[in-house]
């Protein structure tokens, strides 16, 4: 069963994801400019987010030696030699020298690897205790490579999946699997209406301006855009649920979880400029066999006359291709509507696309219809009262 999440997001003006010359994100579609948020930029604020924080998940980082060694100390353990096991692990690393330091070595140095490894905290603490014992090097590797391999049943991880780049020559991983195929998949959020982006002007005066000056203490520029983006996600419950190791409550949270994220939590890009903290006007969530993404309904961008509805006229171009797929290839299982308060409706020709009593009026209604759709056996307060000893468990 996939679980797919439709959304439509009209941004204000702003700057949330930048390219290389720091402008907002852009691709062709339809034959025409669009404006652009990645897929990577979305998962990253989902998975940064407070939602998925509570649940003690993932951390994906270069300076794993550095957290191993303040492990380490928590120990009392000073003198290990991290870098020499990470390294017979095939995550190799390297003394780091910072401003004003000494050469970094030995117990007093700073390892930083050069791939980023994407663990959990509670593999770091094993990770800890593996390496405040004194023994082979390559034996501790063998251990900290099967703890990096087999701690992996946490939601983000669960979600994003993970490839581990550990150095082929290393024996470490012999037999060991350090991938985790991601339950998700996430479309890159397109505009469904021509992009246009805008320069910002702008200067800076000086407080305290002397007799000659006449203008500004600095000038410069920015580009920003304004755009309605669709969003779409796809979340395979079997494959949650075996990252998971069949943890059915845990994975019920994670579906809750993110679609809440997704809802609530925008990218930080240049949001102290802008505080483009807008959320979706309309959330389609769908039950099905098999993946569609409604991109296409935008294929031809969306035009406004005068004083009409950018989001009105998305959300009506949205359910006229729903029924024409609809027809062509068949309904989903099951299908929730969410807009706040049902301010716009999902219909086509005055039919509405989703029954009144699969439409909702606030995100909370949302996810509480969600949970039993996909689980018969389990209602959101269930799960989230199973969630709060899990977390428990997990700090301790």
């Amino acid at each position: 069963m996939l679980i797919q999440i439709h959304m439509l997001q009209n941004h204000a003006p702003s700057n949330l994801n930048r390219d290389d010359l720091g402008a907002p994100k852009t691709c062709y579609f339809g034959g025409v400019l669009r404006s652009r948020i990645s897929s990577q930029c979305l998962k990253r604020a989902v998975r940064m987010s407070d939602e998925f924080s509570a649940l003690l998940g993932g951390i994906r980082t270069r300076r794993l030696g550095q957290l191993l060694r303040e492990e380490l100390e928590k120990l009392g353990k000073k003198n290990a030699d991290i870098t020499k096991v990470l390294n017979e692990c095939g995550l190799e690393q390297k003394a780091k020298k910072g401003k004003g330091d000494e050469e970094a070595d030995g117990a007093e140095g700073r390892e930083e690897g050069k791939m980023l490894v994407y663990t959990t905290r509670k593999a770091i603490r094993e990770m800890a205790k593996i390496l405040a014992e004194s023994g082979d090097a390559k034996e501790m590797a063998r251990k900290v490579a099967e703890i990096i391999s087999s701690h992996t049943d946490v939601p983000d991880m669960a979600l994003f999946g993970r490839m581990l780049e550990a150095k082929a020559d290393s024996d470490a991983w012999k037999n060991l699997n350090n991938t985790v195929e991601a339950a998700l998949q996430s479309g890159h959020a397109l505009s469904t209406h021509t992009a246009r982006k805008e320069i910002d002007y702008y200067v800076a005066a000086d407080d305290v301006p002397g007799a000659e000056d006449r203008g500004a203490g600095y000038v410069d520029e920015a580009l920003f855009a304004s755009a309605c983006y669709y969003k779409y996600f796809s979340i395979s419950w079997e494959q949650l649920l075996k990252n998971l190791r069949n943890n059915r409550e845990l994975a019920a949270h994670t579906v809750g979880a993110f679609l809440r994220a997704a809802a609530l939590v925008n990218p930080t890009g240049k949001q102290n400029s802008f505080a483009a903290h807008n959320p979706p006007l309309g959330i389609l969530v769908e039950l099905r066999k098999y993946p569609i993404n409604y991109a296409n309904a935008f294929v031809q961008p969306v035009d406004v006359e005068d004083r009409a509805d950018l989001v009105a006229e998305s959300v009506a171009r949205l359910a006229r291709h729903i029924e024409d797929l609809d027809t062509g290839y068949g309904r989903p299982d099951r299908r929730f509507w969410f807009s706040p308060n049902l301010r716009y409706p999902l219909a086509y020709n005055g039919t509405p696309i989703v029954p009144e009593q699969e439409s909702c009026r606030s995100l909370d209604d949302l996810v509480s219809a969600l949970i039993p759709a996909i689980d018969g056996g389990l209602t959101w307060e269930q799960v989230r009262s199973a969630v709060v000893e899990y977390s428990a468990a997990r700090e301790g």
